[in-house]
């Protein structure tokens, strides 16, 4: 029976037949992988995810964590998966060998573990943030945090988290109070609460390493003043080994209408409930130089906001594949224009609006998992390129991205989470079947690392603009590279290559008109517009590149490649008019409406 988690053949497509990983291991970096491994490490993903993460996926929405006031007690089916996982080796697949990892090519790394987020999102949610945090001390921890923390992150004894908000500063930054004082010993002692911190207090790991954003008294305001600071539950003696409770614990729990399987916390730090030494605070280590917190911690950030929309686009395709399953065995009404009320009922999927819901949803998820596996790719060539001037464009590229993997994938699964309710009729609001906890932990998604308008302003207000626009050249650039191949390929995919064409322009002009007056407040006005055009125009091209490496398959499956690029095409990138005149216009209404009339 077909995989309801992803479709492995779709991922062997992106993998093998377009993005040619298998060249990959012509680099040094990756020359002890070959085809082999890569396929034994995606045939273990989707295993261990079928077997070890999706039979507790229901029993992590109903039973979701508790805080009796001094432990935090997790559904012990969580525990045993991640034991699973790493003791397979897939929770340290992409970390560096230097720390015990298989170097693996993090497009394949992203490809396996999207089968983990279709199966459990809330318990995959430990380990992804586990390597987010190693990959941060591994580009800007010192070698003995590097030695004493990440090594066991690799391992699996350890968990990671970061700690950025604060109950009275949400998103905004410049507005944390958290203080971290020196102790004349090399290490701070920590003061304040930090608040929505996934993962961040639980019994199943040795230990948990915090990452935590404070201020050293004296820094200078704003996020100029923010350090950064390893912070662990329990401090690590000189042979590696646990040593006492560090003074940080939980306050309190946050219960949301998804990832109820994720430990969500309030922590405090440096109240009084443990002094390590018998001094006030709790323990952290400076993780790079003073005030430099922020620039740290997006590494992490950054990576966390592609993860969130592999999230997003992996519970977008479980949904799909669900409801597609689902059309093809429910029985209901006859073909129309059918007078016999004797004739056969017949699976939905015959009926044109069913049909309708699934190839948008089709495009949605199909879409966005190759838009993630893009910007995996593109991971891989910023640390492995044969030049310094390929590594930076990758990464310059992946810059102008990374609000828009986050974000599309955020707004579009989640409507394809929507329509497989819709597919499923009453069926689909009813616990019976998953699609609607499917919604419940999409909705999330575009919260989760920066909230929606949070990209768009980014995108905007930052990408598009910064060194004269280069960022956003070389994504319209880029993507003319495949509109040309297109075009010379004729037929179909040379009309929607005039359509991309027409629509990177477009995108250039919009962003142009948005800033032609110079005032950011009438420019940004309308930036999630733009985020949504922009979403668009992107997920064309990744589209279009997809029809280009499936030109002259036979068979289902490239027809099904072929019909919802079409459906694409011909009715999701039309949206994008209307929102790039609204930004080129510089619509005042948004700005100009009182609160007063709200």
């Amino acid at each position: 029976m077909a995989s309801t988690l992803l479709s492995a053949r779709d991922l062997r497509f992106l993998l093998y037949e377009w993005l040619d990983v298998e060249a990959l291991t012509r680099r040094p970096r990756y020359a002890a992988h070959s085809r082999e491994t890569f396929d034994g490490a995606l045939d273990l993903a989707e295993r261990v995810a079928t077997d070890h993460f999706a039979p507790h996926n229901r029993t992590n929405d109903t039973d979701e964590p508790r805080f009796d006031g001094t432990r935090v007690h997790v559904n012990p089916e969580v525990a045993r998966a991640l034991e699973v996982y790493a003791a397979t080796g897939l929770a340290s697949m992409a970390t560096d060998a230097s720390v015990g990892g298989d170097q693996i090519p993090r497009v394949v790394a992203s490809a396996c573990d999207a089968y983990f987020q279709a199966a459990n999102p809330g318990t995959c949610a430990y380990p992804f943030l586990t390597s987010g945090n190693a990959a941060l001390l591994m580009a800007h921890g010192s070698p003995a945090q590097i030695a004493t923390f990440v090594r066991p992150m690799a391992e699996g004894r350890f968990t990671g988290t970061m700690c950025l908000s604060e109950p009275q500063a949400g998103s905004s930054l410049a507005d944390i109070t958290t203080r971290a004082e020196p102790a004349g010993d090399g290490t701070h002692r920590l003061f304040g609460n930090k608040m929505w911190i996934s993962g961040g207090d639980h019994e199943m790991s040795e230990n948990i390493v915090h990452l935590v954003l404070a201020r050293i008294p004296g820094g200078p305001a704003g996020v100029k003043g923010i350090s950064l600071f390893v912070v662990p539950k329990y401090l690590v003696n000189e042979d590696g080994t646990r040593g006492e409770r560090n003074d940080v614990v939980p306050a309190g729990l946050n219960h949301k209408m998804g990832y109820r399987g994720t430990v969500n916390a309030l922590l405090n730090f440096g109240e009084g409930a443990h002094t390590p030494g018998g001094a006030p605070g709790a323990v952290g280590h400076l993780v790079g130089a003073p005030h430099e917190g922020l620039r740290s911690m997006f590494h992490m950030m950054d990576g966390a906001r592609v993860g969130v929309g592999a999230g997003a686009m992996a519970v977008g395709y479980t949904g799909y594949l669900k409801s597609l399953a689902y059309a093809r065995e429910r029985l209901q009404g006859r073909p129309l224009g059918a007078k016999n009320a004797e004739e056969p009922q017949v699976p939905i999927i015959e009926h044109t609006d069913v049909r309708r819901m699934l190839l948008a949803q089709k495009s949605y998820v199909e879409g966005a998992l190759a838009l993630v596996l893009y910007c995996a790719r593109l991971m891989d060539e910023r640390v492995s390129a044969a030049s310094p001037e390929r590594a930076r464009d990758a990464g310059l590229l992946l810059e102008v991205l990374t609000p828009i993997v986050k974000s599309w994938p955020s707004q579009w699964c989640l409507e394809a989470n929507s329509l497989a309710i819709q597919v499923h009729g009453g069926y689909g609001y009813t616990r019976e079947y998953d699609v609607e906890q499917h919604y419940r932990d999409n909705r999330l998604n575009a919260i989760h690392e920066g909230t929606h308008g949070v990209q768009a302003l980014d995108l905007l207000g930052r990408k598009v603009v910064l060194d004269g626009g280069a960022r956003l050249t070389l994504l319209v650039d880029t993507a003319r590279t495949t509109v040309a191949r297109a075009r010379e390929l004729g037929g179909v995919e040379a009309e929607y290559a005039a359509l991309l064409d027409a629509a990177l322009t477009r995108t250039v002009e919009a962003a142009a008109a948005a800033w032609s007056e110079g005032d950011a407040a009438v420019a940004l006005a309308n930036a999630t517009a733009f985020l949504e055009a922009t979403g668009h125009v992107v997920s064309a091209w990744m589209w279009l590149e997809q029809v280009v490496a499936a030109h002259g398959g036979q068979g289902p499956f490239y027809e099904g490649k072929r019909a919802a690029a079409a459906y694409f095409f011909r009715h999701e990138l039309p949206r994008t008019g209307p929102w790039f005149d609204l930004v080129a216009s510089r619509d005042r209404t948004v700005l100009d409406v009182s609160p007063d009339v709200l």
